[in-house]
């Protein structure tokens, strides 16, 4: 995260001692990444971090993946998915391979405090708000938000209000970044990126607990660890750097349109290794009147491409039966794009608005399929495209 912010008490040299009222000095964490020479933060905790008192391995299947064999275009929904558990340990999986994990969790209750050690996390909140608690400080999100949580970063959701939090999420091997092509070569936003640092939400701290004995479930490539730490990690009294979760609402997306028709990059939000984030919101349809009258049939040769249909209309795929929160997946090697439907209706949308609202996300390594999401699969998605 390029953008840097101080919070709470610090001192006024880095590495610089700095003490508590009682004389004893605080525990400085270093939180950095890429072996400390990319971004990172200066955390102040009362108590040392690294004191834990007992640890346990707790059970956690591998993921139940399977290939996309034969090779179809698979409809998933969400809709049947129910509240039973947190936002930790209610994810069901929907499909994923060794660079990226795609969940959707559904909530009521309180997520025990949990941090993501192998990777990155980013979450869109479907419907439903929360209030999530870091060592950082407090984020409240809402729909329409993407939820950046950094590796290492404690944290735990807490769903607010009387509806469901439903969130789809997405679990990296890395980091996730804007994109480079929207920052200049000293990390601001530059002009033509579609959003700024003013539509970034940062937490507001800092946020202090007492407590003792306190468990931490870590999340890691081989499994689940809870850490009993002698005191409550949220204890930094002060922090800075540019290494920290935050949130982007997708309606301060602001779209890039064109008199024809422009390629998926401008709408890209995020990336992370081996794969890109994008999102599709309301916006001018090409203005020309020489323009194709709807998005061109087409072959992503390397990507394996999902997209989850948040809100709105999607005048491309109209006659194919997508929903609200259903997840479209079309793997490299088939060849997709409008349904009959939309394609024969199409030269009436020249100079008109979309209200669609979509994520997308598109990977360089297929997609393996969980099996839960398949007992939800629309089966002859793939005819869809059928005249008949």
């Amino acid at each position: 995260m390029p953008y840097f912010m101080q919070v709470g008490e610090i001192p006024r040299k880095r590495f610089s001692q700095f003490r508590r009222p009682d004389g004893k000095l605080y525990a400085a964490e270093v939180m950095g990444e890429e072996g400390f020479s990319s971004n990172m933060s200066l955390l102040y905790h009362r108590s040392p971090p690294s004191a834990v008192l007992k640890v346990a391995a707790l059970p956690h299947p591998a993921p139940d993946l399977v290939d996309n064999h034969p090779l179809l275009p698979r409809l998933l929904g969400t809709s049947w998915l129910q509240d039973s558990g947190d936002m930790i340990g209610n994810r069901h999986l929907l499909c994923g391979n060794s660079d990226v994990l795609v969940s959707f969790a559904v909530s009521h209750q309180p997520s025990p405090l949990y941090r993501n050690a192998g990777g990155d996390e980013l979450l869109y909140i479907h419907d439903g708000a929360a209030r999530l608690e870091t060592v950082f400080g407090v984020l409240e999100v809402r729909q329409g938000d993407y939820v950046v949580i950094p590796k290492g970063v404690t944290h735990r959701w807490l769903p607010q209000g009387d509806a469901a939090l439903r969130a789809l999420v997405f679990e990296t091997a890395g980091h996730v970044r804007p994109p480079k092509r929207y920052l200049t070569a000293n990390g601001q936003y530059n002009q033509e990126s579609p959003y700024s640092e003013l539509d970034l939400r940062r937490p507001e701290g800092p946020l202090l607990a007492e407590g003792s004995d306190v468990d931490v479930i870590v999340k890691n490539r081989n499994g689940l660890t809870c850490y009993t730490y002698q005191t409550h990690p949220f204890d930094v009294v002060g922090w800075f750097g540019c290494n920290y979760p935050y949130a982007l609402n997708i309606a301060d997306f602001s779209p890039i349109t064109g008199s024809f028709h422009r390629p998926p990059p401008v709408h890209q939000v995020f990336e992370a290794p081996n794969c890109v984030f994008c999102n599709f919101v309301p916006r001018m349809l090409d203005y020309d009147p020489r323009a194709m009258p709807i998005p061109s049939f087409h072959s992503n040769v390397d990507s394996d491409e999902l997209i989850f249909y948040a809100e709105g209309n999607f005048f491309s795929r109209k006659g194919s039966g997508i929903e609200r929160g259903a997840l479209s997946l079309h793997p490299a090697g088939h060849i997709h794009g409008p349904q009959p439907a939309a394609y024969e209706s199409g030269p009436s949308r020249v100079g008109q608005h979309t209200e669609e609202c979509a994520v997308m996300l598109d990977t360089f390594k297929p997609l393996l399929l969980g099996r839960a999401a398949l007992a939800a699969e629309k089966a002859d998605y793939y005819q869809s495209w059928n005249a008949r």
